[in-house]
This record gives C-alpha cells, structure tokens and sequence, in this order.
C-alpha cells in the first residue's frame, strides 16, 4: 500500500515538494456535506495526499445527484452518500483511514464530531443554520475551517473566488452566514469559497420536496428499512438547480484551500 501511495503522489510532490506531500499525509480532515460541493472536495483532498479522513452526509443517493456529485452512479441509486463517498475514496486509496457518519451535524449531534481532533474542517453544509453553527464552534475553537457558499443557481466557473467571508457580495448564503455569526457574536472572518454572480432563478418548476418524485420513495424506503435519511428538500424555501462545472470547481477551490494552507506551513 506505501508502494501505491508513493506513487498516488508522485506528480504532486513534484509540484509541491516532499515537506508537503509529507505533512499532507499526516493531516486529519473532516468534511460535512459530500454533495455536490463536498464530494469533489474529498475526491480532491485524498488524490492529493490525505490519508485521514472522515465523511458527513445524513443524505441517500437518488436520481437527481447523478448530475454533480461524484460519488453517485445508477448502480448505488438509494444508499447512503457517506458509504459510498467513503468506498470511492478507498478504491482510489486502499490505504486510506476514511470514516462515513451517515448523521446530521446540527445542534444535538454537534458535540459527538470533536471537532478540535481535526486538522481542518471543511463545510459544505446547505442548512444556513447547520452552517452557522459549525463555523461558530470552529472559530471558537481555534479550528481550520474553509467553507462553501452557495453554488446552486449559477452558471459561470469564471466568477468563482476564494475570500474571506466578509469580502463576499452577492450571494444570498453568504449573506445569511454573516447575518448568523454577528447574532453569535462571532468576529472571527473564515476563509470560504463563493460566486459573485447573481442567482439564476429555475426555469421550470421542481418536484422535489413534494413528496412524489424517485428521491422521496428512495428515502422512504430506507428509513422503514431503519434508515435515518433527512428529506433536505422538503426543508428548502426552494430547489435551486446546479451545475457539476460550477459544484466541481467549489469543492476543488475547498480542497486547494487545504492544500495550500498545509504548503504554507512547511515552508
């Protein structure tokens, strides 16, 4: 397996040198959210180098995950996103130490994660509250966080940035996520990754979240199976589309954020 490795990361080493690659294999990651965001970004992280990582979705894999997020196929359709993000990566690197936690992280499951274990954090939550939340204990407590605005409802790669927080304009999230950290009297400024560009309203109206579309029937039938599968879409104001060439380049930006950062501390 160290064979594999060495050769995993070869062409990165030789951008990045040895110290890095180093380090980059030591590192301990946790990624909330492997949608269409985070899935790139775990993808992203563990052909760099990362060797530990852990995995967070309370979500199942239905139909219409099949246009952006990585670790979705017709073959796996209904299973937990968390599993099988965590099988991809170990085909790509037996090797690796990947954990799955098929569990929302929110205010009642918070304190199980231990947060201050992890190395970096990285957000990729669609709940502004969730999101808030999870920023509030990182930034508490001293722990590296990257996070993702939004990246539904947007069409251009080139309006992609990565900025602290408080130099985002235009996104609605990103908006709410200041809103949020001022209410929790939170001053620090985490760097995140965004889009400058307007929303594009849908252009047709959506099934999800009402209950009579694929992905519903797939939730339900794994939670009478004993599944716990949070319906994300009936808890949204409205179901924005997304593109793959735009959630792709959010979770890659996410994962040089990390990589950069551990560059920086070796050198």
């Amino acid at each position: 397996m160290e064979s594999l490795y060495t050769n995993l990361t070869h062409r990165t080493e030789l951008v990045l040198g040895g110290a890095a690659i180093g380090r980059i294999g030591e590192i301990n990651v946790l990624v909330v959210g492997v949608g269409g965001v985070g899935s790139w970004c775990a993808e992203g992280l563990l052909r760099s180098g990362v060797r530990k990582m852990t995995v967070v979705d309370s979500d199942i894999i239905c139909p219409t995950n099949l246009n952006r997020q990585i670790e979705s196929t017709a073959a796996n359709l209904g299973k937990p996103k968390a599993d099988e993000m965590r099988d991809r990566l170990l085909s790509i690197n037996p090797g690796a130490e990947i954990t799955a936690i098929n569990r929302i992280f929110n205010a009642e499951s918070a304190e199980s994660f231990n947060l201050t274990s992890y190395d970096y954090v990285i957000d990729a939550i669609d709940s502004v509250a969730d999101k808030v939340l999870l920023l509030e204990l990182c930034l508490r407590g001293s722990v590296k966080i990257f996070s993702s605005m939004g990246a539904g409802a947007k069409t251009d790669p080139s309006r992609i940035r990565a900025v602290k927080l408080s130099k985002t304009s235009v996104c609605p999230l990103a908006r709410a996520v200041r809103r949020g950290l001022r209410q929790r009297g939170i001053t620090g400024d985490p760097m995140c990754v965004y889009s400058d560009e307007s929303p594009v309203s849908p252009a047709t109206e959506s099934v999800c979240g009402t209950g009579n579309c694929a992905c519903c029937d797939m939730r339900d039938a794994h939670n009478d199976n004993g599944g716990n599968a949070v319906d994300w879409c009936a808890k949204k104001k409205r179901i924005n589309g997304a593109l793959v060439h735009i959630t792709a380049i959010f979770g890659f930006t996410l994962a040089s954020l990390v990589i950069q950062d551990v560059r920086k501390s070796v050198d």
